[in-house]
């Protein structure tokens, strides 16, 4: 404990105290011997890291055990597959420096649930580098994570019934080998009657106008 304190740059006393507050998992024991690892020290500077930036220790409690009861990265991965998408491994902290402020409990389940994060040990997962920074800029602009995440979540209604749309016309149309080959041709209607129907959107006169 010793040891792991000093590498840390925390007293013992505070290694007792997260322990006592479940912050920090159980050392192995070996007979008498207590054998700290590199994920207690991780977790230790992961809580350090979060209170210079302003979280509470009950808010980082709250957000460990969300990230404890979070899917792991092999599960997720496994179950998403992104064949287009780049996915993007962060530190808890980074994580929180992105979305400053927004890096809540509930936040952080949403984001579990929906599939755009993963755990894997002590680094985080984003499935996707492009919505990861879409979600961040629309925060840095002013919206809530909670309201991107929403519409994340709509967004993802319209999405699964679009691509089950394009590939039954494909593969009804199209030897089963096509239906790959022509994905970008789904994409690119798609991207152009969005951009149309924001088009339409923002010429309408604004409510109260």
């Amino acid at each position: 404990m010793e040891e792991l304190a000093r590498r840390a740059g925390v007293t013992v006393r505070t290694v007792r105290f997260y322990r006592e507050r479940g912050l920090l998992s159980p050392p192995r024991r070996q007979g008498r011997i207590a054998w700290y690892d590199d994920h207690h020290l991780a977790r230790l500077r992961t809580i350090s890291a979060l209170l210079e930036r302003g979280h509470t220790l009950n808010g980082i409690a709250d957000l460990a055990k969300a990230f404890e009861s979070g899917r792991d990265v092999g599960e997720a991965l496994g179950l998403v597959e992104p064949s287009e998408e780049t996915p993007v491994r962060l530190t808890p902290e980074e994580l929180a420096d992105l979305f400053e402020g927004e890096v809540t409990p509930e936040n952080l389940a949403g984001s579990l649930e929906l599939g755009y994060l993963a755990i894997d040990g002590d680094e985080i997962v984003h499935i996707s580098r492009r919505l990861l920074e879409v979600s961040a800029a629309l925060v840095r602009e002013g919206v809530p994570l909670a309201v991107v995440l929403d519409a994340g979540r709509r967004v993802r209604t319209h999405a699964d019934a679009l691509a089950g749309l394009f590939t039954e016309v494909l593969r009804t149309h199209l030897p089963e080998g096509d239906v790959e080959r022509l994905r970008p041709l789904a994409k690119s209607v798609v991207e152009a009657e969005l951009s149309m129907a924001l088009d339409r959107r923002l010429r309408e006169e604004p409510p109260g106008a």
